[in-house]
């Protein structure tokens, strides 16, 4: 039986590698913009993109990066989270998260942070009631023309 392991995503390879699940979460991304995102975020924003692997099969993935602000302090915001929809139901977000907040610690961050869409209602129970998050704000963006 396959294993799982957690794996840091660096190389183009890799990151198009992540493409099918990351797509279930980001669907308006094509590949190419995709790519060209996380290697931008990677490079000027402290992003990090980890892989949930079951064998050679990516099953869950997430993006962070480090953050410091007036508000948080130290502490990591989570991009984006995903598992397989196909694969989800298993703990896989789960184990994907915990291992976000064990970076989070070990790199001296007092918390972890995220938002998730008003309609992602099984998510926001996810993240509550199993995980112990808190609603602490609302989200709010102006999009530009």
């Amino acid at each position: 039986m396959p294993s799982l392991h957690i794996k840091e995503l660096t190389e183009d390879d890799e990151i198009r590698k992540a493409f099918p699940v990351m797509k279930q979460l980001r669907p308006h991304l094509g590949e190419t913009d995709y790519l060209e995102l996380v290697k931008e975020a990677r490079a000027t924003d402290r992003y990090r993109l980890f892989a949930l692997t079951d064998g050679d099969e990516i099953v869950a993935v997430t993006g962070f990066k480090p953050m410091t602000t007036l508000y948080y302090g130290r502490f990591v915001w989570v991009c984006d989270l995903v598992t397989d929809a196909s694969r989800r139901s298993n703990g896989f977000g789960e184990r994907l998260l915990r291992f976000v907040h064990s970076w989070a610690k070990e790199n001296g961050c007092g918390s972890v942070a995220l938002s998730s869409g008003l309609q992602r209602t099984e998510a926001h129970k996810f993240y509550e009631e199993k995980l112990a998050y808190e609603k602490v704000s609302f989200v709010f963006r102006k999009t530009f023309d």
